[in-house]
């Protein structure tokens, strides 16, 4: 019997970001939220953040929807509330300022699958410091998916799905942004060891 964390406090967050990302695509608020390098630079800084959540199209959408449910699946009981709106707050800002400051080939960006890298390596720590096997595997998977992508490049036929090119960059500095975010429960893990 699977034994999913649906009770409301670890449910509502991961519907709430999904609801979010489906209304902005709703009202087509692209053009107002998405990171544009030229309007950042005239100075609407909030793109930098609010382009987490638009997407390319439906289909991008639903990718990431889909990354979302994985997380909740596999690490939905790890937050609270609060412990989620934190962690994509603080990854949703990083990986928008790590896109403009490291990427500046990337004009115009949007979507979740950054921030979710980061997501899922937060939850794949947590995982280890929990004394489970599967967060290493987890970690050392996204890592290796991670290099598979600077190596190869991005993949044609998701790119071709979404009508835009995959941000690998953007999922580098994700995973990156949750290991650092992840660095703390480490500590706390070997301080409370020894």
């Amino acid at each position: 019997m699977l034994n999913l964390p649906v009770q409301p406090r670890y449910l509502l967050p991961p519907l709430f970001l999904m609801l979010l990302s489906v209304t902005f695509a709703t009202f087509d608020l692209n053009d107002l939220l998405e990171f544009n390098r030229d309007l950042v630079n005239q100075g609407e800084l909030w793109r930098v953040f609010s382009s987490q959540f638009v997407h390319a199209n439906w289909a991008h959408l639903a990718l990431n929807c889909g990354g979302i449910i994985l997380i909740w699946l596999l690490h939905g009981e790890y937050t609270s509330p609060k412990r989620y709106a934190i962690n994509i707050s603080l990854l949703a800002l990083w990986c928008g300022l790590g896109v403009y400051w490291f990427c500046p080939s990337i004009y115009i960006y949007t979507g979740l699958s950054a921030l979710l890298h980061g997501v899922i390596i937060w939850g794949a720590v947590k995982d280890t410091t929990l004394e489970l096997k599967s967060g290493y595997l987890l970690f050392i998977g996204v890592w290796l998916k991670i290099i598979f992508e600077q190596l190869n490049g991005p993949n044609a036929d998701i790119g071709k799905l979404i009508n835009s090119t995959v941000a690998i960059d953007a999922h580098l500095i994700g995973a990156i942004g949750g290991t650092l975010l992840a660095a703390p429960l480490l500590v706390n893990y070997i301080k409370n060891k020894n």
